[in-house]
């Protein structure tokens, strides 16, 4: 059985991409450049916010000054606007519910800034009681590095298989294969089945309830 489950945030437990690309969009345009539909996000995101400017840019324009640029404007703009259409997956805050009323400890494992992580998590399931909530800090590799699962896993008397990972994408795919933890694919996020199947999870689901039944495997 599970007794502890790492969520993935943008993707498996919110759909921010909306608020995402908005305000990716209104950053360019601030700067000049031009923008994208709101469906080419979903394959912008996932390793943190540099890279997501990195892949909006134009081809030659990719530069550390441009990225800073874009940075500065997103930031301005989506720390006021990331609950504009930014909700939780269908079913979502029900299974965190009925996880923490089972005493199983779920936590969050994001590429997205730690202080935007930690506002949407307030946000959208203040009722829920979270074991840990990490996003991306200075000093910290991103996803897949597993350096964020260990700091979440840090004086956790757990086992390796009473561990479960669950995310979107490749890159949470990976994380799960660095920290030698089970990993399980939802396919209601930004990124194909095809992806997550390419790296062999343990577990691939369509609907959040079915998460709850794979803790109480044996």
């Amino acid at each position: 059985m599970k007794k502890f489950v790492i969520f993935d945030l943008d993707g498996t437990l919110l759909n921010t991409i909306a608020d995402l690309a908005i305000s990716t969009n209104h950053a360019l345009r601030e700067n000049g450049f031009g923008e994208h539909e709101i469906e080419e996000y979903k394959f912008f995101v996932g390793n943190g916010i540099n890279k997501l400017f990195e892949r909006a840019l134009p081809e030659g324009e990719k530069s550390e000054e441009n990225i800073l640029k874009i940075r500065k404007s997103f930031l301005k703009f989506y720390d006021e606007h990331n609950c504009d259409f930014t909700k939780p997956y269908e079913g979502i805050p029900e299974l965190l519910e009925c996880l923490t009323k089972k005493n199983i400890s779920i936590a969050v494992a994001s590429n997205k800034y730690h202080s935007a992580t930690e506002k949407l998590i307030r946000h959208y399931f203040p009722n829920i009681q979270f074991a840990a909530v990490m996003g991306n800090i200075e000093g910290v590799p991103a996803k897949p590095d597993p350096q964020i699962v260990f700091n979440i896993l840090k004086g956790k008397n757990l086992k390796n298989e009473e561990i479960l990972y669950v995310g979107d994408s490749g890159v949470d795919m990976q994380t799960a294969i660095n920290s030698n933890i089970d990993a399980c694919g939802v396919v209601w996020g930004f990124r194909p089945e095809e992806e997550l199947k390419a790296f062999n999870p343990k577990y691939i689901v369509r609907h959040p309830e079915e998460i709850l039944k794979i803790t109480e495997m044996q």
